[in-house]
């Protein structure tokens, strides 16, 4: 890739840009760690403790822009108390091979 190629594509659209507008905000990578590392499913109360300064309301804007974005996928029990749980679509999974380089790159840059 060159540099060049961070700027834009053949259809005019910056693709870093995108994703930039896309998974940007301050808790969104932080949901997205969360489901990765668990590799399933979790639930409202766990993706809350895993991102502890979070506030509900929050949370729960940031997890219905996932899902609008397909990015994971929200999916509620018949239950009672009811149970709601988040887990990655597969564009979602597809993040990991970003964050593996994220976490090299950060072990290279904090040492």
């Amino acid at each position: 890739m060159s540099p060049r190629d961070i700027d834009d594509t053949n259809s005019g659209r910056c693709g870093i840009a995108e994703t930039i507008d896309l998974l940007g905000g301050r808790y969104k990578l932080h949901i997205l760690r969360a489901l990765l590392r668990e590799g399933g499913p979790l639930r409202f109360g766990e993706l809350r403790r895993a991102l502890v300064s979070v506030s509900q309301k929050t949370l729960t804007r940031n997890l219905r822009d996932l899902e609008t974005q397909h990015v994971l996928t929200r999916t509620a029990y018949a239950e009672v108390p009811p149970r709601v749980e988040y887990e990655l679509t597969a564009k979602g999974s597809r993040l990991m091979p970003i964050f593996e380089a994220i976490n090299v790159w950060a072990d290279e840059y904090l040492a």
